[in-house]
């Protein structure tokens, strides 16, 4: 959590004292940058150093699989770019946008980890003022970053947008949702997203004005990729609603994941969470993009089983801090009409894909320490 001072308030709310504005000034926070990158004079590659507050969780020779360059937005701003080759025969590249208080430094051992237990390659890069990133952090900069690194990943590794999976963490899910609201590619994943940003500052907003920050909501309805939505029932930063709002509005949305007592950070402590991912990549992305008649299911302690093996929390179950989230969750399952069907159930053709082992470090957990590697603050 950050503290104001009496200067930074006023500067928050008097500068100028619009409620966009006042969104858009909490949703960023940059974190001091977690690497560096030399580029040597002779070849013009580029070379990449973590510092101790990435926390690099493997080898030191496996930070060789990040290719790491920039790429120039349409606004004029340099971003950082991460390109892990998590896998020799990648399913698909799954284009990233983290959280609003981290960097890709941080986010590396995690790219790692997540792209070679889903077989797929990982493409992250940081947001302008994020990290070695040039510019400022700002609702524009963001849409002009995702579209840079998409063309970059059309041009420079010459991929078809089916072989694209868009994911966004909840700030990131803003430029997640804007691009896939224009562009068609294999499936979008949006982990904690939310709906606008004044609907975050201010809960009780109930329509999207012209003056709302990140007005997702009102994009979602044109995606027409394969849309899934994570969110945590006892998430503190965005409000479960929000996760809710997004899915019911989807015309494309595959059976969600409602992970019962999960907040804001440690969504990717729970084993549903890589479960549902993988049967995500390995089915839902490869039939057509229709609308399920599902309308979703909570992970309970059983679903959400630990992995302790892979670094994995154990599901809680239970009545949340407030008990809202809890009941809005709980409703949405008594509304299911095959209760039945598990988020994290796995198919045969999912089965083949937990079981594949080549090409995969699954020895090394996606967060250590019970902390999730896509931390989010808000100001307060």
């Amino acid at each position: 959590m950050s503290e104001f001072s009496f200067r930074d308030l006023c500067c928050l709310f008097c500068c100028p004292p619009c409620p966009s504005t006042i969104a858009a000034k909490l949703a960023f926070l940059p974190p001091p940058k977690t690497y560096t990158v030399v580029q040597d004079p002779v070849s013009q590659q580029y070379t990449l150093h973590l510092t101790e507050r990435a926390e690099w969780q493997y080898e030191e020779r496996e930070k060789d699989l990040i290719d790491v360059f920039f790429t120039r937005t349409s606004r004029g701003n340099n971003i950082a770019c991460f390109y892990v080759k998590a896998s020799i025969n990648p399913k698909y590249t799954i284009l990233y946008s983290h959280g609003n208080a981290v960097d890709i430094g941080q986010m590396s051992s995690f790219f790692l980890g997540l792209g070679s237990r889903l077989d797929c390659n990982i493409f992250g890069y940081d947001y302008s003022g994020y990290g070695c990133s040039s510019g400022s952090p700002s609702e524009k900069n963001l849409y002009a970053d995702i579209n840079a690194a998409w063309h970059t990943l059309r041009s420079k590794f010459s991929l078809l947008p089916e072989k694209i999976i868009l994911y966004g963490q909840s700030i990131g899910t803003v430029p997640t949702v804007d691009l896939a609201s224009r562009t068609e590619c294999a499936g979008v994943i949006l982990h904690s997203p939310l709906m606008s940003g004044m609907r975050v500052a201010f809960p009780n907003t109930s329509r999207t004005w012209c003056f709302d920050a990140f007005p997702s909501i009102e994009k979602v309805p044109k995606i027409c990729s394969k849309l899934l939505v994570i969110h945590g029932t006892e998430d503190e930063v965005i409000d479960f609603s929000h996760g809710l709002e997004i899915f019911s509005k989807s015309k494309t949305a595959v059976d969600p994941l409602w992970v019962e007592g999960a907040g804001h950070n440690d969504i990717e402590l729970y084993s549903a969470y890589l479960e549902r991912l993988k049967r995500f990549v390995c089915d839902d992305v490869k039939e057509p993009p229709t609308r399920l008649s599902l309308n979703g299911s909570v992970v309970t302690s059983n679903d959400a089983a630990g992995d302790t093996k892979n670094g994995f929390k154990n599901g809680t179950s239970g009545t949340g801090k407030n008990g809202n989230s809890s009941k809005s969750a709980k409703q949405v399952t008594n509304k299911a009409q095959d209760s039945s069907t598990a988020t994290t159930t796995t198919s045969s053709s999912s089965a083949s894909c937990l079981d594949s082992k080549s090409k995969v470090r699954s020895t090394t957990p996606l967060a250590q320490n019970g902390t999730s590697s896509g931390i989010d603050t808000v100001a307060s």
